[in-house]
C-alpha cells in the first residue's frame, strides 16, 4: 500500500465533503476519493452550452442544514440562497394556481377554488409544521441501533421523549403522515382537487408512485421541513448554482486538513482479520485505512465495492433487496426567451421566479405514474421547472436563460428489455411537449438541452437506478431501518466500516446531516477505542 490514513471517504458529494470536515477538524488525517474530475456529486455546477451553466441534478435549496452551514461558514465564503417569491405556480386548464408569498396570500389564492379550503389552510400548515419540527429535531440525531443492547435502548428513549411530550393531536397527524397515502392524508384536509394537487406534488418528487401510494404522505413531508434563510419550509435559488456550495464545503475540507483526490475511483474495499484495512481503487493502488466512510449509496457500495464473502448472508440478501429508483428525469434546457404562459401571460413575471409545476390534479399524477410503469415514461408526466438565471445573471448570456426541470414518472428500467439510451430523447420531447402546452413559445425558444435519463443519472453520479435519494423513502428504509435494521446508526457491518451518504438517516436530499452524524458516530467510536487502548 502506498500510503496511510486514518480515514478514507468513498465519493466527495457533499455528505462525504461534510464528513470529511469534521473527522480532518478532528485532527484525523482524512483522504477523500472521487471518482469524477470534480467535487460535489449531484450537486455541480456544469456549462451544458456555450456560455450556459446550470445546476445539473440537484438543482434547489432547503433542507440544507443550519449547523452544517454555520460549522464551514459558507455565508463567509459566499454561499447565497435567493428565495422564491412564492412557492409554487400551478398552470391549469383555463386558470392558475399559486401557492406561497404567506399564508394570507395562499388563503386569497385558494378561496378563488373553495372558501372552505381557505379556511382549513392555516389548520393544516399548524399540523405540519408540528410534525416537521420533529423531523428537524431528529435529523442530526443518531438512530438508535436495533439489536444494539443498553446504548440504543437510551438513544431511542431519549428520542421518543420529543415524541411523547407532542400532544396528542399531533402525535396522530405524525402517524398519519407516517403509514397514510397523500392522497388520504390531503383528502382529510381539503376538498378542490387542484387545491390538494398543489399539496401533493411534494409526495411524488424523488417517490416512484403515485400519491395514492400509502407512505407517500411522509414523501410530503421530507420536503418541508428544511429552511431558507432562517424561514422554514421555504426554498430557494442557490447563486452559482448548487456546484457553488459543494466547492466551498470542499474549500473548508481542505482547510481543515482533508486530501481531497478526483478521478480516484474505488474498486473495492480491503478487509483483514474482519475489520478493514483500507481500499483498492480502479488503477489497482491500494490506501491503507482503518477507517472508510461510503457516501457512494448502500445499493452500489455494498453490491459492488465490497466483497460478498465480508458480509453474512443475511446482510447480502437483505442489501439484494434494497429498494432504489425514483423514477426521475432531469433535464437542462437552454433558453432565447422565458417561456409565456397562456393563462398567465407574460414574460419575467412573479410566477417565473417561483416552481413552476405541472401537475393539476392527484389523478393525473397518479396516472403519469401507471402510464410510466405500462409504457416506461409517463407521455404527460409531472413536471417541475425553475429558471434560476431571472435571479443570477452569471448562469446564461445577457437576454438568455436556463430553466431546470425535474420530472417524473419515469421507469428505472423499461418494459421490453429496451434501454433508456435509445428512449431519452424521446421521453425529452414528451416533457417539452407536456410544457409547451401550458406555454406555447416553450420549444421554439430551445437553443441546446441536457438530459439526464435514470441510467444518465445511474452512470454519471452513481445512482443506481437513477435514485436521487440513494434509495426509496418507504417506511421499511427510513430512521433506524435506513438502509437496515441493525445498521441505522451509520456502522457498517465490518468493523471500521461506516455509512454516510443520503441511503442513511434522514434521506435524500442536500442535507448534509448523514455526513455530519456519520463523522460524530466515528470520533465517538476513535474515543472509546481510545480510553479503552489506554486502561
Amino acid at each position: 500500500m502506498t500510503a496511510r490514513y486514518d480515514a478514507l471517504i468513498v465519493g466527495g458529494g457533499h455528505n462525504g465533503l461534510v464528513c470529511a470536515f469534521y473527522l480532518a477538524r478532528a485532527g484525523l488525517k482524512v483522504r477523500v476519493l472521487e471518482r469524477r474530475d470534480v467535487v460535489g456529486g449531484a450537486a455541480v455546477t456544469e456549462e451544458f452550452h456555450p456560455g450556459f451553466r446550470n445546476s445539473a441534478a440537484s438543482y434547489t435549496v432547503s433542507l440544507l442544514q443550519p449547523q452544517v452551514i454555520a460549522d464551514r461558514r459558507l455565508a463567509a465564503r459566499g454561499y447565497r440562497v435567493i428565495e422564491r417569491p412564492v412557492s409554487n405556480f400551478f398552470p391549469l386548464d383555463g386558470d392558475y394556481l399559486m401557492l406561497g408569498g404567506g399564508t394570507a396570500r395562499t388563503q386569497a389564492e385558494f378561496a378563488r377554488f373553495s372558501s372552505a379550503d381557505a379556511a382549513a389552510l392555516p389548520g393544516y400548515e399548524a399540523a405540519l409544521e408540528g410534525v416537521a419540527d420533529m423531523l428537524r429535531d431528529m435529523a442530526l440525531r443518531t438512530p438508535p441501533n436495533a439489536g444494539g443492547g443498553l446504548p440504543a435502548l437510551i438513544a431511542a428513549l431519549a428520542q421518543g421523549r420529543a415524541v411523547a411530550k407532542t400532544p396528542m393531536a399531533g402525535q396522530r397527524e405524525m402517524l398519519a403522515i407516517f403509514v397514510r397515502s397523500a392522497r388520504e392524508f390531503l383528502d382529510g384536509w381539503f376538498e378542490n382537487p387542484h387545491v390538494k394537487a398543489a399539496f401533493a406534488f411534494d409526495s411524488v418528487v424523488g417517490n416512484y408512485a403515485g400519491p395514492s401510494a400509502p407512505g407517500s404522505a411522509y414523501v410530503l413531508l421530507h420536503h418541508v421541513f428544511g429552511e431558507v434563510n432562517g424561514k422554514k419550509g421555504a426554498w430557494g435559488h442557490p447563486v452559482g448554482g448548487m456546484g457553488a456550495i459543494t466547492q466551498m464545503m470542499a474549500q473548508a475540507a481542505g482547510e481543515a486538513g482533508a486530501q481531497i483526490s478526483l478521478a480516484a475511483p474505488v474498486a473495492k474495499l480491503l478487509t483483514d482479520g474482519g475489520r478493514v484495512a483500507g481500499v483498492r481503487l480502479d488503477s489497482g493502488e491500494e490506501i491503507a485505512a482503518p477507517i472508510v466512510a461510503a457516501n457512494v449509496g448502500p445499493a452500489l457500495f455494498y453490491r459492488q465495492m465490497v466483497d460478498p464473502a465480508d458480509l453474512d448472508a443475511d446482510f447480502r440478501r437483505r442489501i439484494a433487496g434494497f429498494s432504489t429508483g425514483s423514477g426521475s428525469f432531469r433535464m437542462n434546457v437552454a433558453l432565447a426567451q422565458l417561456p409565456d404562459f397562456s393563462v398567465l401571460p407574460g414574460r419575467d413575471g412573479v410566477h417565473h421566479r417561483s416552481g413552476i409545476i405541472i401537475a393539476p390534479t392527484m389523478d393525473y399524477m397518479d396516472r403519469a405514474h401507471r402510464d410510466a410503469q405500462q409504457h416506461g415514461w409517463s407521455r404527460e408526466p409531472v413536471v417541475e421547472m425553475t429558471i434560476p438565471s431571472l435571479v443570477d445573471d452569471s448562469l446564461a448570456p445577457p437576454g438568455a436563460h436556463v430553466a431546470s426541470l425535474f420530472c417524473q414518472h419515469f421507469a428505472p428500467q423499461l418494459p421490453d428489455g429496451r434501454s433508456w439510451d435509445d428512449c431519452r430523447e424521446a421521453a425529452a420531447d414528451a416533457i417539452i411537449d407536456t410544457v409547451t402546452a401550458h406555454a406555447p413559445n416553450f420549444r421554439a425558444s430551445i437553443i441546446a438541452r441536457q438530459i439526464h435519463s435514470p441510467l444518465d443519472l445511474e452512470r454519471k453520479f452513481g445512482l443506481v437506478d437513477g435514485d436521487i435519494f440513494h434509495g426509496r423513502m418507504s417506511l421499511d428504509q427510513l430512521w433506524a431501518a435506513r438502509p437496515m435494521l441493525g445498521h441505522g446508526d451509520y456502522r457498517g457491518p465490518i468493523a471500521g466500516l461506516y455509512m454516510c451518504g443520503a441511503g442513511t438517516h434522514p434521506g435524500g436530499g442536500v442535507t448534509g446531516a448523514p455526513g455530519h452524524n456519520a463523522a460524530r458516530e466515528i470520533l465517538r467510536d476513535r474515543s472509546l477505542i481510545g480510553r479503552l487502548l489506554r486502561r
